[in-house]
């Protein structure tokens, strides 16, 4: 049990912090206060120490992550949050400097703290409850613990306001809500007749959704805590299959996909996807000037505009699938029009190989894209998401972002991008080399990581399917650049991969070597390489028919067929 516990100056949150653990029979209390130096302070540390039983071994230490991390399981209460923010902000001298920014390490915290797996006791000040100095170093405290606060509660099950000494529980907090109905759904299924083999799919009834570039960057990277799928749905889904007329498990992966739709949708059978929704997010790299691709960067603009008047090879998928494309400018190194470049965070990423793809203002503006994508998707009633992208050169930060996040050597993750020779080859190789230098200092922070080396495009895939899965949507991943997106949001918000499939597997060696990490299995293996999302989309009509199965198969009883045994 992860408990916050909040409340103002003798309150009586620490009291109370340590009765949540009164049954424990060693408690490791973590004080995150300096006393040297300052002998009211070392006063009352030895007061709480004396109030304290043996139970309790004290670890004096501001290394709040790294004492989580270390020992994950371990009975923990840490007093308090808000001596570990004052020092954190001294070490970075936000007090005189108002950009200097610590969101890193705040999120980084919020990781560990969303991983412990024992119990664990934070104490923490709440703001307007506490004494905050009516200046400018003040107000910055206030807000900083206003939002490390909020980031806590969402890793904790628990959230606790103490007043008086007596705790008030305080409820879960409000999650956006889902559109009351999405497309209708008759009663009975109704019969479908069959399609001609020239013939495509009905269109989907969404349209594409407005871009209108009014989004908040405010905390971004704060995701709140995700809702895994209803398993107990899963396990009516999979009785269900034992009951329909064909021999257990032998449909396969359909079986599971169409269980795991099922614990999706909250309900079985699982109901027929009517409104799935591309998003293909565009982009340029300043690595692509040097020659780390087949082809040259003017092309991304090129493509942009195919993708968005339907000519591109997703347009033709999407089509035969019955899903919606829209194509979004994150970062095209050259003007598009209006209808699609109202999230664009600059003008091309930075250079990836000095670590400065974005500063951490853009990264955040671009997560926040992503997130008003899946947003506004869902809003318009989309029942499942896919993430698209297109920019040349982006398999070289992909390439950089999955070598660092599975731990793997440049010259094991580097492919062969858009058929690229040897020379090409060593070139990008040299760049992923460079681009992982700088990379895996921020491995445990997202948020950093997508600055440094990500770009814009990807930043915003990560935003992207990181708030499907909050707003319990189902996403298909494509190839290798989404898939590299999917392992920051994973970070982002931890459990968001149980909302995905793997569309496919690249031929890109990095794609599997995501997939792996993320415990992931590609529905199709067609020797795609494209990207836009068409490894996804050609997985979609096998996901449809997982969803038919369960929804149209006859059962032994309904068919009079004799049941195995």
């Amino acid at each position: 049990m992860r408990t916050l516990v909040l409340g103002g100056i003798r309150s009586g949150k620490s009291a109370y912090g340590e009765q949540l653990l009164a049954d424990a029979e060693t408690i490791r209390y973590v004080a995150t206060g300096d006393a040297a130096g300052d002998p009211a302070w070392q006063s009352r540390v030895a007061a709480h120490r004396d109030r304290r039983s043996d139970r309790y071994r004290t670890v004096e230490s501001r290394d709040l992550v790294g004492l989580l991390r270390d020992d994950p399981a371990a009975t923990t209460l840490i007093d308090d949050l808000g001596n570990w923010l004052t020092a954190m902000l001294d070490e970075v001298g936000a007090w005189d400097d108002e950009t200097a920014d610590i969101a890193d390490r705040v999120g980084d915290l919020a990781d560990a703290v969303a991983a412990f797996t024992g119990d664990l006791v934070v104490i923490s000040p709440e703001v307007g409850l506490t004494l905050v100095p009516a200046t400018s170093s003040g107000r910055r405290f206030a807000d900083e613990l206003g939002r490390l606060n909020a980031r806590i509660a969402s890793a904790c099950e628990a959230v606790t306001l103490v007043v008086a000494g007596r705790p008030l529980t305080l409820p879960e907090a409000p999650r956006p809500a889902a559109p009351e109905s999405r497309a209708p759904q008759p009663s009975t299924p109704a019969p479908v007749a069959p399609v001609p083999a020239s013939a495509e799919a009905e269109p989907s009834p969404l349209a594409p959704v407005p871009v209108d570039g009014g989004i908040d960057p405010v905390d971004a990277e704060l995701f709140p805590i995700v809702e895994l799928p209803d398993h107990q749905i899963a396990e009516q889904a999979r009785l269900r299959h034992l009951q329909l007329t064909k021999p257990a498990g032998s449909l396969g992966r359909l079986e599971d996909l169409g269980v795991w739709m099922s614990s999706c949708q909250g309900v079985c059978p699982p109901r027929t996807l009517r409104a799935p929704a591309v998003v293909v997010f565009a982009g340029d790299h300043a690595v692509a000037t040097d020659g780390v691709s087949a082809y040259p960067p003017e092309v991304t603009a090129q493509m942009v505009a195919n993708i968005a008047t339907g000519g591109a090879a997703i347009n033709v998928l999407a089509r035969r699938a019955g899903a919606v494309v829209q194509v979004v400018d994150m970062a095209v190194a050259a003007d598009t029009e209006p209808s699609v470049s109202a999230f664009k965070v600059r003008r091309g990423s930075g250079d990836l190989r000095r670590g400065e793809s974005l500063t951490l203002a853009e990264a955040r503006r671009a997560l926040a894209a992503g997130r008003a994508m899946a947003d506004r998707l869902v809003d318009a009633g989309a029942d499942l998401l896919i993430a698209g992208d297109m920019g040349i050169g982006n398999t070289t930060p992909a390439s950089v972002l999955v070598g660092t996040l599975t731990d793997r050597e440049p010259v094991v993750v580097v492919g062969r991008g858009t058929g690229i020779d040897d020379a090409t080859w060593i070139r990008k190789t040299a760049a992923i080399r460079d681009g992982m230098r700088h990379a895996r200092r921020y491995r445990n922070e997202p948020l950093a990581l997508l600055a440094a080396v990500a770009g814009a495009d990807i930043a915003a895939m990560a935003g992207f399917l990181a708030q499907a899965a909050v707003r319990k949507t189902p996403a298909l991943l494509d190839g290798m650049i989404t898939t590299s997106a999917a392992l920051v949001a994973q970070q982002l918000a931890p459990g968001a991969a149980a909302w995905w499939q793997a569309g496919h597997l690249s031929t890109e060696p990095a794609h599997k070597f995501a997939l792996d990490t993320l415990g992931l299995v590609p529905i199709i293996d067609l020797s795609l390489r494209l990207g836009e999302g068409t490894g996804a989309v050609a997985a979609l009509p096998l996901l449809a028919s997982s969803i038919d199965i369960l929804t149209d198969m006859a059962t032994f009883d309904e068919a009079g067929v004799s049941a195995g045994e």
